[in-house]
């Protein structure tokens, strides 16, 4: 049994380290049961490795962009210099602390590399006492860092490479403003990796105005933007039809966990009202909520106290919760962009999953315009 797992971790570490992999990071994936390099990083790593460059990766949710970018930010991170050289910007405090954890269990067995995680919602003089401590790399959210940087609580000047996480995102939720000025405290940084899962026109500015004329890019096809390990369903049904259609999925699910999303604060409220109501361990996030309601409710969620959540696009940005079995849009997304990021909630590190629409008649023709945008195509359930 011992000499078969030295067999399989051989293998492992030959996928890896062919990619230009550090054995001490390759032996942290494996811990981590990451064996077999993703699309992404099997296109992003070594070219990321080569040394100073640009990048424009487009690459959904889930699909282990923060390793792609992650292990080459570390393999460059010098650990005998007490400076930031890396910087990695978050739409969310949840995907910036996630990010944070996830480069901490890269490094379990190499050099000593030290990051750290600062965000908003979070009393601001504890990250600048945290930042006095040694730090190669700050994940933040944009707002925070300019706090920051104005207060003169952390210095720019020694970073190296600059990775956007979910640029995208990051812009739907107003932070152009903010990503312009950051990136423009550093002009002189010769690697800007930019990670996006859709590239709309004020992402393509950003890569205009400060990427250079000859970053590279890796676009995934159109029938990969949108996890292939997804199944797409929808249910025909009118409004007042869709909480029954919606407890009969659950139903079927049996203990099953998922998100469910609204398009409005209101009809979070309600539906989470209404699940409650029906026996459905269920809470809600949406813009409304303090961010300590926020955190207890993610909190439930995450230690399964909750089988349910109920959220909103904008709320819901940055969650990561691991074995999501589906999605459900309780109401359509305002755009294919939007069904792109709630869809990607499931069907994480290579598991499968379910994202069902329950949509009326006029919302049947938007599910068209979804399968020939993103080249994915919807089952109907009776």
């Amino acid at each position: 049994m011992c000499f078969f797992r030295f067999i399989i971790n051989s293998v492992i570490l030959k996928k890896f380290e062919k990619l230009g992999v550090s054995s001490g990071f390759v032996k942290g994936l494996t811990e981590l049961n990451i064996v077999e390099p993703t699309d992404i990083q099997k296109k992003v790593i070594p070219f990321l490795m080569s040394g100073a460059t640009d990048i424009v990766a487009q690459a959904q949710t889930g699909t282990g962009k923060t390793a792609a970018y992650g292990l080459p930010l570390l393999e460059q991170i010098n650990p005998e210099m007490n400076s930031v050289q890396g910087l990695i910007l978050c739409p969310t405090r949840e995907l910036a602390k996630q990010v944070a954890k996830q480069l901490f269990k890269f490094t379990k067995y190499s050099s000593k590399i030290f990051t750290e995680a600062v965000y908003g919602g979070e009393p601001i003089d504890r990250q600048i006492s945290s930042l006095r401590r040694p730090t190669h790399i700050i994940v933040a959210t944009p707002g925070r860092l300019i706090d920051l940087v104005n207060r003169k609580a952390v210095n720019l000047s020694t970073i190296k490479i600059v990775v956007l996480d979910e640029a995208d995102e990051m812009l739907s939720m107003g932070f152009k403003q903010e990503l312009d000025e950051i990136l423009s405290f550093l002009p002189a940084v010769k690697s800007k990796w930019l990670f996006s899962a859709t590239i709309p026109n004020g992402i393509k500015e950003i890569i205009s105005k400060h990427l250079s004329k000859d970053a590279r890019r890796i676009v995934v096809s159109k029938e990969d933007v949108v996890n292939k390990n997804i199944l797409h369903q929808y249910v025909k049904c009118d409004d007042l039809e869709k909480l029954h259609a919606l407890m009969l999925f659950l139903k079927s699910e049996q203990q099953n966990r998922g998100v469910i999303f609204c398009k409005t604060k209101v009809a979070t409220k309600e539906l989470t009202d209404a699940l409650k109501a029906k026996g459905i361990a269920a809470d809600c996030i949406h813009g409304d909520l303090y961010q300590k309601e926020r955190d207890k409710v993610m909190r439930a969620f995450k230690n399964e106290k909750l089988r349910i959540l109920v959220a909103t696009d904008v709320a819901a940005r940055g969650i990561d919760i691991a074995n999501l079995s589906f999605v459900a849009h309780y109401q359509l997304p305002e755009s294919d962009e939007y069904y792109t990021h709630r869809s990607g909630r499931t069907a994480r590190a290579g598991k499968k999953g379910v994202s069902i629409c329950f949509a009326n008649a006029s919302e049947v023709k938007i599910l068209g315009n979804y399968e020939r945008s993103l080249g994915i195509k919807f089952h109907q359930i009776k």
